[in-house]
């Protein structure tokens, strides 16, 4: 039995990739669509999973600095290019410390480039049992 719950979010940010990739090595920009969901065993005794308004408001931080930004350009995204799987793996770091030691079992990103594209991360949490 896994219960999940999670929030959504937007931004807009340019990039290039680097390499042969087409169209794609211009400098072009997307309008981002970030699901960012948590899973755990059980709820809580008030029946909630978590608090998606802590979960929204990590999102929320990540994402402001992602806004209006030129990808490449961004620290943690230059030693790649900054494909949707390098922005969902990059988000999910930066919302994971947040999020540890919740009783959550695990953290997934899914990062949309179009309404019909998208690339994703899930890894796990540090968990501790709920009191």
């Amino acid at each position: 039995m896994t219960f999940e719950v999670g929030v959504v979010a937007h931004f807009s940010a340019e990039h290039h990739l680097v390499g042969d990739f087409g169209p794609a090595s211009e400098p072009h920009s997307h309008d981002y669509r970030v699901d960012v969901s948590v899973t755990g065993d059980s709820v809580r005794g008030d029946g909630t999973l978590f608090d998606i308004t802590k979960l929204q408001t990590a999102l929320t931080a990540v994402i402001a600095d992602l806004d209006d930004q030129n990808l490449n350009e961004i620290i943690d995204l230059t030693t790649s290019n900054p494909t949707a799987e390098v922005v969902a793996h990059h988000v999910y770091h930066h919302i994971a410390p947040a999020l540890a030691h919740q009783g959550l079992t695990a953290l997934t990103v899914r990062v949309w480039e179009s309404p019909e594209a998208f690339a994703s991360y899930t890894d796990e949490l540090p968990t501790t049992s709920r009191s």
